[in-house]
């Protein structure tokens, strides 16, 4: 028994290293995604000609690059080692950066488009690191590391939109240029932080000697799927909202590149903050409740957006938007890191990953479109119908779980 406590004690000593070193290395290369939907949508807008619907194709780009890399960290996990698939992910974002700093120095639309699909494919690679923190965990530890991953991204809410405030006028005129140069060095110093990383990899077998389930047995699950499409919904519709949030400030409404950059930072920091205790209330009140508190809480972002076009409404909409997502997507991961064994981790990861981003990436195109044809208030009406869905499936997998454990 002593022994057995010992080998606990180590267990969760050495998570709790990773962890650190994962949320360090989530802060640093989690600056990127606010920077580029900051200054995406409106850099692809100046770029444009007479027809400003594609001013979110860059954004697009981006999603699409995350949905790829989250095939690519998987192969790359198996082959390789989650460790230098990380350190892999990180210069392609130094890579991507570079790109999309000398399409701006050209003027070159679609090589801007490319750069941001090289970010976000180091993106996808980033998103690995919240799966990786849970599976090097024990158990009970699980929610509280997924929770200190995205909490991490408070200090990625406040470097990335201040670093695009800072540097998008360095090499004026050509607008934005400097913000996409200063993620170079910010990718860099992330391999440093991943070469120090020490992480298990998932073995064959489980302690239990447990076969290896087809792929389909287990995302046909209930509780997978409705993990995956309560995940999708929180994740598309913030990303729906965020892509359009500065057109709508800018381009609808009138409001500076640096107010509308300081209303998704107060998004980000609303998007990670919770994480510090959302754990804790997972582990108080269980999963599914918070995944539904998450879809209540985007329900009242909606209404908040639908009140007016003030500053405060934007704001407002975009923090309850953050919150939302925090309750929702950290719920949904959880729900969807407890319907697999170990030894099935990669390929369900990079199955839930890519549709999750390829539909990210289809909300932010349509985003683009829905705001050029129709205006912010139609955003704003997706909200409703995607967010009862989740209610209701979430609500089943609450009731079967209920008769479950009934005797």
């Amino acid at each position: 028994m002593e022994g057995s406590v010992d080998g606990l004690q180590a267990q969760l000593k050495s998570a709790k290293r990773n962890v650190f070193l994962l949320s360090t290395v989530q802060a640093i290369l989690g600056s990127a995604p606010p920077l580029v939907f900051s200054l995406g949508a409106l850099a692809g807008y100046q770029m444009l000609g007479e027809d400003k619907s594609l001013a979110t194709a860059p954004l697009t780009g981006f999603n699409l690059g995350v949905a790829f890399g989250a095939v690519a960290v998987a192969i790359a996990s198996r082959f390789l080692g989650r460790q230098v698939g990380f350190i892999l992910g990180a210069f392609m974002g130094a890579t991507g950066a570079a790109v999309a700093a000398v399409a701006l120095f050209r003027s070159d639309f679609w090589l801007f488009a490319f750069g941001l699909l090289l970010i976000g494919i180091s993106g996808g690679f980033t998103q690995k690191i919240r799966f990786a923190a849970a599976d090097a965990s024990p158990t009970f530890y699980k929610p509280r590391a997924i929770s200190w991953i995205l909490a991490a991204g408070i200090v990625s809410a406040i470097l990335g939109p201040q670093l695009a405030i800072w540097a998008k006028d360095l090499f004026a005129p050509v607008m934005f240029a400097g913000a996409f140069i200063t993620v170079i060095p910010l990718c860099l110093i992330a391999v440093l932080v991943l070469s120090a990383l020490k992480l298990p990899e998932a073995s064959i077998k489980s302690a239990g000697d447990l076969p290896v389930r087809p792929l389909k047995e287990i995302v046909l699950t209930q509780r997978f799927l409705t993990g995956m499409i309560c995940g999708i919904g929180s994740f598309a519709l913030m990303t729906f909202m965020m892509t359009g949030a500065p057109l709508a400030m800018v381009i609808g409404c009138g409001f500076s590149t640096e107010l509308a950059t300081l209303g998704i930072q107060w998004h980000v920091l609303a998007m990670f903050a919770p994480s510090f205790f959302t754990g804790m209330l997972i582990s108080r009140f269980g999963t599914e409740k918070v995944v539904a508190a998450g879809l209540v809480i985007l329900m009242a972002c909606a209404v908040v957006a639908h009140m007016g076009i003030e500053l405060w409404n934007f704001w407002g909409a975009l923090v309850l938007l953050g919150i939302g997502w925090n309750f929702g997507f950290i719920g949904s991961t959880a729900i969807i890191a407890s319907s697999y064994r170990p030894h099935e981790a990669d390929k369900v990861q990079g199955f839930h990953d890519i549709i999750l981003f390829g539909t990210v990436a289809l909300s932010s195109f349509s985003s683009g479109k829905v705001f050029t044809a129709w205006g912010w208030s139609a955003i704003n009406l997706a909200i409703w119908p995607v967010t009862i869905v989740c209610l209701i499936l979430i609500l089943l997998l609450m009731r079967n779980k209920a008769a479950t454990k009934a005797p």
